[in-house]
């Protein structure tokens, strides 16, 4: 299993970071949630600081290209395999900086990574 950090994580279950937290589990991926506002969501705390959380295999991206620079230090830190830039959340100077340090940056969609086996 994958544990993923969660970038935009969100208690709202209408949004899509929540839908991705929630589908991650049922498929059993250790999830790890960081927002931009406290809450939790599926009875996980979302965090505001940036821990150094070990053994994050992917961290997937909810949040707009204009708030992704105060995270690019933090997610190369975390030395993830990869990092997935949601739909809306694309951005070629991240991911110029993501391949410099040998982490995949992919363009896609968590959801329907999950749905068609290919997570």
């Amino acid at each position: 299993m994958k544990r993923t950090l969660i970038i935009g994580a969100t208690s709202n279950p209408s949004r899509y970071a929540y839908l991705a937290a929630q589908k991650l589990r049922n498929y059993g991926h250790p999830i790890i949630l960081v927002g931009r506002k406290k809450g939790s969501a599926l009875g996980e705390e979302i965090h505001q600081e940036k821990t150094n959380w070990e053994d994050v295999d992917t961290v997937t991206l909810y949040i707009n290209p204009s708030h992704q620079p105060e995270y690019y230090d933090y997610i190369v830190s975390l030395n993830p395999k990869r990092v997935i830039f949601n739909p809306g959340t694309e951005n070629p100077d991240f991911k110029n900086i993501l391949l410099a340090k040998n982490i995949i940056p992919i363009e896609g969609c968590t959801l329907v990574m999950l749905s068609i086996g290919q997570y």
